[in-house]
């Protein structure tokens, strides 16, 4: 029998995400997992059978039932579900980005100020092994860049490729980096759907340090690298093939010839990300242990993401202007 005390979890939403969050909630020894509410309820019964959980028939009713909730439904309702439950005293876990708009965001956080209930923001790779090779060996970054590419899939093309795949490189960006942003200029496109699908931006901060990070959900393959150098040295990782290099003065073997370098070559294990998300939300309101990502953090990323989009915006009207591409059609 276990008498382990276990978290009573609510997830909402039962799409491709939430029905991770929904098997992974049901394997976490930390958490028993309630209930589940989707507003399609034949898909919300398939994700609620397989996760062996029940099905609420109403948001209300699941907040009736458990002490937190995990929010796994479109961005545009993010703001309305989290608020609702912060309101009702319920701890919260929402997928990224926060909400929709910075006053959503704002907003949130002051209820959860108000009611000392977690809030988590779903940045999931904050709680990857390659954000710890990375910011173990680079602490004081001058030069950043990032590379997020992947083949055409229409889920997530609800939201900009910015707030799909970018946003995940800007808040590893914005954790490594400890200085507020001076400027942003970014260009993009939409291809196969109605937001950008592709993006470049390069983000300059107020300390001097400069981030290109590019993002795609066009491409013919699947690329996940960051490049970062410093006064430490130089580091490259590929977040595909799980190995990172680095070249500095402090670890590794000897690089002849290179007036006494290292290089460091090094590969970890895969932990399942969202396993140890789970683990740290459960750990943070049972426990009050920190949260690593809050709403804080989740406000920094996504106002970056919406200073990308307005630097987009801007960058095509000139163009437009210029006649170097074709006014958009609005109607």
């Amino acid at each position: 029998m276990n008498t382990r005390r276990q978290l009573r979890v609510g997830i909402v939403g039962a799409g491709h995400f939430g029905r991770f969050h929904a098997l992974k909630s049901a394997a976490n020894p930390d958490e028993h997992l309630v209930a589940l509410f989707d507003p399609d309820p034949a898909r919300a019964a398939i994700v609620a059978r397989e996760a062996k959980c029940a099905l609420a028939p109403t948001y209300e009713a699941l907040l009736a039932d458990v002490e937190a909730v995990i929010i796994a439904a479109p961005a545009e309702y993010h703001f309305k579900l989290a608020s609702e439950a912060l309101e009702a005293d319920r701890h919260v876990l929402v997928e990224k980005p926060i909400a929709a708009t910075l006053d959503e965001a704002y907003r949130l956080a002051e209820i959860a100020a108000k009611t000392g209930k977690v809030l988590q923001v779903g940045h999931l790779l904050r709680y990857s092994a390659e954000h710890k090779a990375i910011t173990e060996r680079i602490t004081k970054p001058l030069y950043i860049e990032a590379t997020r590419i992947a083949p055409f899939k229409p889920r997530g093309t609800d939201v900009s490729v910015i707030l799909d795949l970018m946003i995940h490189d800007l808040d590893l960006v914005l954790a490594i980096v400890d200085s507020p942003i001076a400027a942003i200029d970014a260009i993009g496109a939409a291809v196969s759907s109605e937001h950008e699908d592709i993006a470049n931006a390069r983000v300059r901060f107020e300390n001097g340090c400069v981030a290109t990070i590019t993002a795609s959900r066009i491409s013919l393959k699947t690329e996940r690298r960051m490049r970062l150098f410093s006064q430490d040295g130089y580091l490259s990782a590929d977040f595909m093939e799980r190995k990172l290099s680095f070249i500095g003065r402090e670890r590794g073997l000897p690089l002849p010839g290179t007036g006494g370098f290292r290089r460091e070559a090094i590969s970890w294990n895969d932990h399942d990300n969202l396993t140890v998300e789970h683990q740290a939300f459960a750990a943070s309101c049972l426990t009050a242990a920190t949260v690593l990502v809050d709403a804080q953090a989740g406000i920094r990323a996504l106002d970056a993401a919406i200073r990308v989009t307005e630097s987009i915006h801007a960058s095509r009207k000139t163009m437009e202007l210029s006649g170097l591409i074709p006014v958009m059609d609005k109607t």
